[in-house]
């Protein structure tokens, strides 16, 4: 079959969605590609470098249209677009079946298959396809380039000869995959990073970015991410004011804000007021990645920048992923290319759409004349959740006590147990050896309990389990040696005081060392 990728014709749209590299593994594949002319040129893609693929170029969008069976493009398609669809063709792009019901059932009278991109389903299976993931990716990381490029000051903090600069101080708010990426890029950039989300158990993945979680002092039961797709679930009211609330308390110390909250098919929640906007310190940015979707914030103006009355600027721009066309390009076009793999299972060029396939059938909103959205929920989960631990019931204050006193019970019969073999062993030994032997035997046995039962009872928040050992025998020799160190003999007496010496060594200098380990994992 061809595989065809006319021009984008919306105004300002740089991406393509088949660059040389993508055309050749399509071609792997059995397809015959066939692409616009110009089609790839601002994400910096050539004719030249088309055909250097294999990869036919068309002059006219009229031409693709009527030579592709499959049709793969970026953005959903204008009614130009829609016209020139044909019964048995398939057509691949972002779609907003949510919000594009004419175009849909246009799509479904005339036989055509389209599939959605942002109706991947997210399953393991499928994050080679997810292309709102990879879209997310980039805008995540351009927005807080885009930040930064309206900010008027370092990322970092700075101590020069001219003065000190504060770090800015970020907030991103949602901890999706563009959450996450606009933490990272925060982070390294050296700025504070703040970061909330709904779902608490995101707090591990922002913390490792060297992010701090903002925790609400509010406990709500949260929805499983597997049972919405892997998004965040929509929270009850009073969430909501106590989600507010802490907004506003944290409104007059961030610099910059980034919102990321949006559930595809669905308005973007409302998060950022116009109160909290005043409160923001002039010269603060906020970058609202839910624009196109009526945005995050509420003086969000789509495709636009402002700066309000108080020195606030807001950014509203819908074509972060555009801004880096060629990235773009390369990471979409793989994800076409993976889901044609599995359109193609016996790479023999003819496309199989198995409405069987959880993958296939969730992204799929018409087919076979009729639509398919919504799609019906995967048979696998989204996010493959850890199982609940059950909890042991509390014990009573009764069994608690019975529990201890076994305990001690059990730990005093071994210690009798080992102090009897211990005498054992000492009386036998006392039968065959001399007299003079015998003290200096007894000396070094209970210097070694002595020194053990000292120095084991030390807290190991103090000291490694393995400073731990080699205290308890640097003890024991310092308990023998001052038994020794009266004695009679200058040698005797000075081999005791090196040893005293050498061993306190040893012990104080493991302390020194395990408190600079220790220091070494604190936050100054």
């Amino acid at each position: 079959m061809k595989i065809g990728t006319p021009k984008e014709v919306i105004e300002g749209e740089a991406r393509v969605a088949m660059t040389p590299d993508s055309a050749l593994q399509l071609q792997k594949l059995g397809h015959d590609c066939v692409i616009e002319a110009g089609a790839g040129k601002a994400a910096g893609f050539s004719d030249k470098d088309y055909k250097s693929a294999g990869v036919e170029v068309v002059k006219t969008a009229a031409a693709l249209w009527k030579a592709a069976d499959v049709v793969a493009k970026v953005r959903p398609p204008v009614d130009a677009e829609m016209k020139r669809l044909r019964d048995g063709q398939t057509l691949i792009s972002f779609f907003n079946p949510g919000g594009n019901e004419t175009q849909m059932n246009a799509a479904a009278k005339k036989g055509a298959t389209v599939v959605a991109m942002e109706m991947v389903p997210r399953i393991s299976r499928a994050q080679k396809m997810d292309a709102l993931s990879s879209m997310a990716n980039i805008a995540g990381y351009r927005a807080v380039i885009e930040a930064g490029n309206n900010f008027g000051r370092f990322f970092t903090g700075q101590i020069t000869a001219a003065g000190k600069v504060p770090p800015a101080k970020v907030l991103v708010v949602g901890a999706g995959v563009a959450g996450l990426a606009a933490i990272g890029t925060s982070t390294s950039l050296g700025a504070i990073t703040y970061a909330f989300d709904v779902r608490p158990e995101v707090a591990e993945q922002v913390e490792s970015m060297g992010a701090e979680f903002v925790y609400l002092d509010f406990e709500e039961e949260q929805t499983d991410g597997a049972a919405t797709g892997g998004y965040a679930s929509v929270s009850s009211p009073e969430f909501r004011e106590a989600q507010l609330a802490k907004f506003r308390e944290l409104a007059p110390e961030v610099d910059i804000v980034i919102t990321t909250a949006l559930i595809p098919n669905r308005e973007a929640p409302e998060l950022w007021t116009e109160d909290m906007v005043k409160a923001m310190k002039p010269g603060s940015v906020i970058v609202d990645l839910a624009a196109e979707k009526g945005g995050n914030c509420k003086l969000t103006v789509m495709d636009e920048k402002i700066v309000t009355d108080n020195g606030v600027t807001i950014i509203g721009y819908t074509d972060f992923p555009s801004r880096m066309a060629a990235q773009s390009s390369s990471l979409y076009a793989t994800n076409i290319r993976h889901l044609m793999t599995d359109l193609t299972p016996d790479k023999d060029g003819v496309i199989n759409h198995d409405m069987e396939d959880d993958v296939i059938r969730g992204a799929t909103v018409t087919h076979a004349k009729e639509v398919t959205f919504p799609p019906p929920p995967p048979k696998v989960q989204a996010i493959a959740a850890a199982p609940k631990k059950e909890v042991a019931p509390e014990p009573t204050p009764e069994e608690r006590k019975a529990a201890e006193v076994a305990a001690f019970k059990k730990q005093t019969m071994t210690q009798v147990g080992l102090l009897g073999v211990g005498g054992l062993l000492l009386l036998l030994v006392g039968l065959v050896a001399p007299a003079s032997f015998m003290q200096h035997f007894i000396v070094f046995v209970l210097s070694v309990f002595v020194g053990f039962q000292v120095i084991w009872g030390v807290s190991h928040s103090l000291h490694t389990p393995l400073m731990a050992v080699t205290n308890a025998i640097s003890s024991i020799i310092i308990l023998g040696a001052l038994i020794q160190i009266g004695s009679s003999s200058f040698l005797i007496t000075l081999l005791a005081a090196l040893a005293v010496f050498m061993a306190a060594i040893n012990i104080f200098g493991g302390f020194l060392v395990t408190r600079r380990m220790l220091a070494m994992f604190q936050k100054s």
